[in-house]
């Protein structure tokens, strides 16, 4: 197997390593080209495509998918190819040591290529599911050769970045582009549409400005600020506006809060030191891995649905679906957010099975990454001890260290697991802009981009003390 893998890597595209490591300015122009041709690929429409439903917009945020365009798949394929691969390395199914570098670059050439399948199966599942309407011979052989075609341009953007021509990871920069753009889009939007419909006005229709600022300039200037603070057909009024910004500042919050274990170097003595262990321990690992599955679940029910609509053995799973594409019953229904105040008021028993499913699931796959992810009291007491530290007042060795840390990861596992499952899915049912999950991963990217920027910064200034810093 190591022999294929290697020798099926040589034949895939590949995106050359820097030979000399660019300048912060650089890899800013680097950066802005990816997030560029990314949104240009995300307004870039499929051949001849009609369909307006969206069937899958369980998918959007997560993905950085964008329906009906190039970006159809978005994110999704290199991300399932790189969650299997590593609940196998979890779980030691593969047997590689990635602290050797020739497994290491095993493992990265086996994500790549499990990446290429994952593209064919998703774009071939979207074609003959009928996710993207009722395509001809020569229109599905096109879209189809587009959807393939745009996922490696990402894929290759992300191995760009990462390879060092740019700033962090080409997944995380077209995530947060994706719900900035939301964000931005329900802010300042002056499109006008339909009362009626929710979409674009065509002529003749009753129109109101979309976007939350114009429609309040425009309240304030007929005297009717009254009717920007709750309006209908979810468009952003002001209550969604401060619910969302309370949102980001709370996430914020809770982003600094961290218990921090003191810790003492034995090489160097007089070397004291913390180790901190933040309260969003496995960071929205949980929710991106339950938004994956409810996407899934949602993904295969739409397409079985559509070969069997009248299957009584699937209603249990799925009813059916309104002129929008919403599910109107079943345990899809169910596992998905009601859309906004109005809905959550109208059937609170969705609701709270929406809240309780997210939590649930959101605790029981961060107890699951700590242990598959290297994040377990065990496997980081090995870490300390690899790094020739210890807790003062301790025996060092790996069982003491390993008890200390019991006391903290487990039980801070378990609540980050609770208040990021909280977040993610009351702020849905408030319909807050850019969804719940998609304001958790912003703030979790930015704050991320802004650690990068600040040890970039330090790089070019002083390449000792960013070493140094990045140790600690």
């Amino acid at each position: 197997m190591r022999e294929f893998v290697k020798s099926a890597a040589t034949i895939l595209p590949e995106v050359p390593k820097p030979k000399q490591k660019p300048g912060l300015n650089e890899k800013f122009i680097w950066t802005g080209l990816a997030l560029v041709l990314y949104l240009v690929m995300a307004i870039t429409p499929l051949y001849d495509y009609g369909n307006k439903t969206d069937q899958f917009a369980f998918l959007r945020i997560i993905f950085a998918s964008s329906q009906g365009t190039l970006m159809e798949l978005g994110i999704g394929p290199i991300v399932t190819a790189g969650l299997i691969l590593q609940l196998l390395q979890g779980s030691d199914l593969l047997k590689l040591d990635l602290g050797n570098p020739d497994d290491r670059a095993i493992f990265g050439s086996s994500t790549k290529i499990l990446t290429f399948v994952v593209i064919a199966v998703e774009s071939g599942a979207y074609i003959l599911g009928g996710a993207l309407g009722s395509l001809g011979s020569n229109q599905s052989i096109v879209i189809f050769f587009q959807l393939f075609m745009a996922s490696i341009v990402v894929l290759l953007l992300d191995e760009m970045i990462q390879k060092g021509w740019g700033i962090g990871s080409g997944i995380s920069l077209f995530i947060l582009g994706g719900v900035a753009q939301t964000f931005m889009w329900y802010t300042f939007s002056p499109q006008l549409v339909s009362t009626t419909t929710g979409q674009a006005a065509t002529a003749g229709q009753p129109t109101v400005i979309f976007g939350f600022f114009p429609a309040f300039i425009s309240a304030a200037f007929s005297h009717n600020l009254g009717s920007i603070v709750l309006r209908p057909n979810q468009y952003p009024d002001l209550v969604t506006f401060m619910l969302s910004i309370a949102v980001i500042l709370f996430i914020i919050y809770i982003e600094g809060m961290r218990v921090e274990v003191p810790i003492t170097s034995v090489k160097f003595k007089g070397f004291q030191g913390v180790y901190p262990i933040k309260l969003l321990y496995v960071s929205n690992i949980p929710v991106i891995l339950v938004s994956a599955l409810t996407a899934n679940v949602a993904f295969v029910a739409r397409l079985v649905y559509n070969d069997a609509p009248h299957a009584s053995w699937l209603h249990w799973i799925v009813s059916g679906y309104d002129a929008n594409g919403n599910p109107t019953g079943g345990l899809v229904y169910y596992i998905s957010p009601p859309q906004g105040l109005t809905a959550t008021a109208l059937d609170p028993v969705r609701a709270i099975i929406f809240v309780a499913f997210l939590v649930t699931f959101a605790v029981l796959f961060a107890r699951i990454w700590v242990e598959i992810g290297g994040l377990s009291s065990r496997a980081v007491a090995k870490n300390l001890m690899n790094a020739d530290v210890q807790v003062p007042g301790f025996r060092r060795s790996g069982l003491s260290l390993e008890q200390v840390l019991n006391r903290y990861i487990p039980p801070i596992t378990i609540i980050g697991g609770i208040i990021i499952g909280l977040v993610a899915s009351i702020s849905d049912l408030f319909g807050v802009f850019g969804t719940g999950i998609g304001l958790l991963l912003m703030v979790d990217i930015i704050l991320q981009y802004y650690q990068m920027l600040v040890k970039e910064q330090l790089e070019e200034f002083s390449p000792t003390l960013a070493g140094v810093l990045g140790q600690t």
